[in-house]
């Protein structure tokens, strides 16, 4: 279940800003969230996640 928009809306202003140089390796929040939603969703381990995820 990938976040809709209007739960996103809420979530998002709760996250850092994404202004260059602050750590991290680039991936935007939204993507991230859904990542972590779906391997707990699922069960599955990080390996297992689709592509789209990255590594």
């Amino acid at each position: 279940m990938l976040l809709s928009d209007a739960q996103w809306a809420r979530i998002e202003p709760l996250l850092p800003d994404r202004t260059p140089g602050r750590g991290g390796r680039g991936r935007a929040h939204r993507e991230v969230t859904d990542a972590i939603g779906r391997k707990f969703r699922t069960g599955s381990q990080w390996v297992h996640l689709p592509e789209t995820y990255g590594n």
